[in-house]
């Protein structure tokens, strides 16, 4: 007999709800925004530049090429893109080194998926030399697989980090629940089809298109996480 149900639906119905969880770093996972605009604050001071604070909400959660080229085109300082991005990394990994406090809840959501063997994957649009650096203050038995941000032709606000997150935990996007601190993750994560759970830092996020808002990573368990691919 032939099935009436789509392939697409036959093979998601018979596999579990929830089949990874894909993090965000700086912002939802460890308490480092304020790190990367004290770095920028630094790094433009030296060049003779004050930035304004409005400007925080717009750089926040981005790439770093899209953060340090607006700052550039707002500040007409006198240094090369690629230049600057190497000395606000070191900036903020200088920061780093005097210690990294994580998110309230942070602790325990990434225990409670680890002894409950759910695929984790961390997923930021930080540079590898800065995510190797963080993973020891989060541990990096919490994670199945990590996405850099300068590994990526593309990064967020485009769906391709999670979409490589997702293909390489061989996880379904739609069964995946992406956890993310500023619209610009959020729309990512909802551009590769996944749930996302936002944990608003430094700008508020509505919760329009469905999307779950939450105050602190506190409100996030993984019965949550798996009401939310259920009810999809």
């Amino acid at each position: 007999m032939t099935s009436s149900i789509p392939a697409s639906s036959a093979r998601l119905s018979g596999s579990p709800p929830l089949q990874a969880v894909l993090l965000d770093m700086d912002g939802t996972l460890v308490n480092t925004e304020d790190f990367w605009w004290d770095a920028e604050v630094s790094v433009f001071a030296e060049l003779g530049h004050q930035l304004e604070e409005e400007w925080r909400q717009v750089v926040v959660g981005g790439p770093m090429t899209r953060s340090a080229g607006f700052l550039l085109e707002a500040t007409s300082a006198s240094i090369a893109l690629e230049e600057l991005s190497v000395r606000l990394n070191e900036r903020f990994l200088e920061r780093l080194d005097r210690g990294v406090e994580l998110m309230p809840g942070a602790q325990r959501l990434l225990t409670e998926l680890r002894a409950h063997q759910v695929p984790t994957a961390l997923v930021s649009a930080s540079h590898r030399v800065v995510i190797d650096r963080m993973l020891t203050s989060l541990g990096r038995e919490h994670f199945t697989h990590t996405v850099a941000g300068d590994e990526l032709r593309r990064t967020k606000p485009h769906p391709d980090p999670y979409l490589t997150a997702a293909s390489v935990l061989g996880a379904d996007p739609r069964r995946c629940v992406v956890l993310e601190d500023t619209l610009t993750g959020v729309t990512s994560g909802e551009a590769a089809g996944c749930q996302v759970v936002a944990v608003p830092s430094v700008a508020p996020i509505d919760r329009s298109g469905g999307r779950t808002v939450v105050s602190s990573l506190e409100e996030v368990d993984l019965g949550m996480l798996r009401s939310l691919v259920t009810r999809s």
